[in-house]
């Protein structure tokens, strides 16, 4: 065979491969993504307060601070938490976010938000170490003993909390937060692409907590004082 039809076989050979192992690529990048949508397969992204069933406890998730205080994105979820607690659905709210350093306290921002927007702070317990969706689902069950709770996020997040928060053993019902389709929405939409990925992982695997910890009663002390109250 001459040398110009080797090297012209030799380079279909490789760009067939190239091609096979992108297409292997694109598949094993999204079976993630597809587990993610048959898990939830109930949740509705559209779906907000006013559509969600009475359940104990709503777990709002971290979003950020901007200078100390809830970012647009952590203060539209805190608003639907106080919703949830202005209609009945929830008896205690239980924030959780990120405090791994002295200067950065999300739970407390959370918690001193909710108390402006009338939820008492008794009703309030606060999760120091909700690092990322996995640590919030599994120390609310592990630590805080939460079985059944509404979860708090936006629309495009919300699939992926109620799949983990169901994998960490909680009956999970999700609550959407809309959000105008801006160029911050489009980036919380493409963070979900490689977050299915760890969702995957993290459900299939349950590893531990970032921090796990004792026991610690805060729901139950705003459940039992919420009880109290009904009496």
């Amino acid at each position: 065979m001459p040398d110009s039809l080797i090297g012209r076989s030799g380079r279909t050979t490789r760009r067939r491969r190239a091609v096979q192992a992108a297409m292997l690529c694109c598949v094993l990048g999204l079976l993630p993504a597809t587990w993610l949508r048959l898990a939830t397969d109930d949740v509705r992204p559209g779906a907000g307060v006013a559509d969600a069933p009475a359940a104990p406890v709503a777990l709002v998730f971290g979003a950020g601070l901007w200078d100390g205080e809830p970012s647009p994105y952590l203060a539209h979820r805190l608003d639907a938490a106080a919703g949830l607690y202005e209609r009945g659905k929830v008896r205690a709210v239980l924030v959780s976010g990120d405090n791994s350093r002295e200067e950065y306290d999300e739970p407390d921002a959370m918690r001193t938000y909710l108390t402006r927007r009338g939820v008492p702070e008794r009703h309030i317990a606060a999760d120091y170490a909700g690092f990322d969706t996995w640590d919030s689902c599994t120390r609310a069950a592990r630590v805080f003993g939460v079985e059944r709770a509404l979860l708090v996020s936006q629309d495009f997040h919300i699939r992926r909390a109620t799949a983990l928060c169901r994998a960490a053993g909680i009956d999970s019902h999700g609550v959407a937060v809309p959000e105008p389709h801006d160029a911050t929405w489009f980036a919380g939409g493409l963070r979900e692409i490689p977050g299915a990925a760890k969702a995957a992982f993290d459900a299939g695997v349950t590893p531990d907590p970032h921090f796990l910890g004792p026991h610690e009663p805060g729901v139950e002390a705003a459940l039992a004082d919420a009880r109290r109250g009904a009496d």
